[in-house]
């Protein structure tokens, strides 16, 4: 049932496999944990079962315990006006937590994800969330700042994240398209919280990491969100996990799919779509494209280590305005994470590695294009004012060509075609512009 729950595309994979459990070590109640000791999702013998809160709260101490009262009143009742979107775990709400809530809790926007009852999720997933999310501290992981566990009630509270997903930001179809050095930033960012969970001492296999769980802040910092279908990593004698498939089409390993064999590597396949997505601007599964084109990875991979065929497939709406040599080098990587073979494929630490130094090339070509930066307080908007020279310098191209037509005196019987006016239907600066108002550094994460 959990199978059919999750994936609308069950037809095409086998059917559920039970999860193996390792012959060797016995599993630990929380309380009998050492302190040093991260609580594991196989810490906990009958998992699908309720936790008592004592269990929680001892060994979750950074998380803060919500009433329902509480978080009814941070979102207004949970009113229509605060209503951010809506996922397999259910809807979400925006909120204001202010000084007065609680001691020790500081005034703050955050996100509230209430678990709907007859959704595709249900306490195992919440309980996921709040194990992982509770003691894994990453600056690219989501921040969990507490939760409400009363009665059949089930709330996750975390940081307000401005942008919202990568998803919504890469593939809107009106306003301009994530600049280069914005995808770059978003790679690394992500590809740095994935090596984190992966080099943990009780590695985490994310398992369903795809654009719409990547989120991002004002000064578009990415980080991992949705911690559902996460799981505990092989132990140190075994060499994979067998477990349910789950996940989403498009983004999910080939071995996975076809075995339920997880490793750490199956992340690194899902990984290598999410950078495809963001080198080509298409999505994963897009069945709007002709037949061969349905399925990006299928279509894409072939031509990404041919450099005369890679322009080809880079998304149109940048323009030509990225690194070449970036493109190629970050290409590369892609194909090496989408290898058919897992042991083919790199750490999520040499991808790390690999991608970094892209962000520090120069051979980017000035010309055309569109970058959202994040306002300050009392200060007028980075990108008004760019757009505002744009807009001057038209108007002054405009006033020249007009004052040249009065001068130039027409000549009888001659027809003249009229000329098409130049698209204004998009703002588009460059990104030397924001170099030279904000610095090369709001590209370079800090983590």
């Amino acid at each position: 049932m959990i199978f059919k729950r999750y994936l609308s595309w069950k037809n095409i994979l086998p059917n559920c496999i039970k999860p193996q459990v390792p012959s060797s070590g016995k599993k630990v109640h929380p309380s009998k944990r050492s302190p040093s000791q991260r609580l594991s999702l196989s810490d906990i013998s009958h998992f699908g079962s309720p936790l008592s809160l004592n269990d929680l709260s001892n060994s979750l101490i950074s998380l803060h315990v919500f009433t329902l009262k509480e978080l009814e009143l941070v979102t207004h009742k949970f009113s229509k006006s605060n209503f951010l979107g809506e996922g397999g775990f259910g809807p979400v709400y925006k909120g204001f937590i202010d000084d007065n809530l609680r001691p020790g809790l500081k005034a703050q926007s955050v996100a509230v994800k209430v678990l709907d009852l007859d959704g595709t999720q249900g306490h195992k997933e919440w309980l996921a969330e709040v194990i992982l999310l509770g003691q894994l501290k990453h600056p690219h992981l989501v921040n969990l700042i507490g939760y409400c566990y009363e009665d059949e009630h089930r709330l996750l509270v975390y940081e307000y994240m401005e942008r919202g997903s990568l998803e919504n930001q890469l593939f809107k179809r009106y306003g301009p398209p994530l600049p280069w050095l914005t995808r770059l930033k978003i790679a690394v960012g992500t590809a740095k919280g994935l090596a984190f969970l992966h080099e943990e001492e009780k590695p985490v296999i994310y398992r369903d990491f795809k654009t719409s769980n990547i989120l991002l802040d004002s000064a578009y910092k990415a980080k991992v969100s949705d911690f559902g279908l996460a799981t505990d990593g092989p132990a140190e004698e075994e060499t994979h996990v067998t477990t349910c498939v789950m996940g989403t089409e498009g983004y999910a390993a080939p071995e996975y799919v076809s075995t339920g064999h997880l490793t750490t590597m199956s992340d690194v396949f899902s990984f290598g779509v999410v950078l495809l997505e963001l080198l080509t601007g298409r999505r994963s599964v897009d069945k709007t494209r002709p037949s061969r084109e349905k399925n990006l990875v299928e279509w894409a991979r072939p031509l990404l280590k041919d450099p005369h065929k890679l322009h080809g497939i880079m998304d149109p709406r940048l323009e030509g305005q990225y690194s070449t040599e970036g493109a190629r080098k970050a290409a590369a990587l892609a194909y090496q994470c989408l290898s058919s073979h897992p042991k083919s494929r790199p750490t999520m630490r040499n991808v790390v590695k690999g991608l970094q130094p892209l962000l520090h090339l120069t051979d980017i070509p000035i010309g055309p294009f569109v970058y959202i930066a994040p306002t300050q307080e009392n200060k007028e908007p980075t990108v008004q004012k760019i757009e505002e020279i744009y807009e001057k310098q038209f108007d002054e191209v405009k006033m020249e060509k007009k004052e040249d037509k009065s001068r130039i005196p027409r000549r009888k019987g001659r027809k003249h075609r009229r000329r098409v006016k130049p698209s204004r239907s998009r703002a588009m600066y460059s990104d030397t512009d924001l170099y030279r108002t904000l610095g090369s550094s709001l590209y370079s994460p800090k983590h």
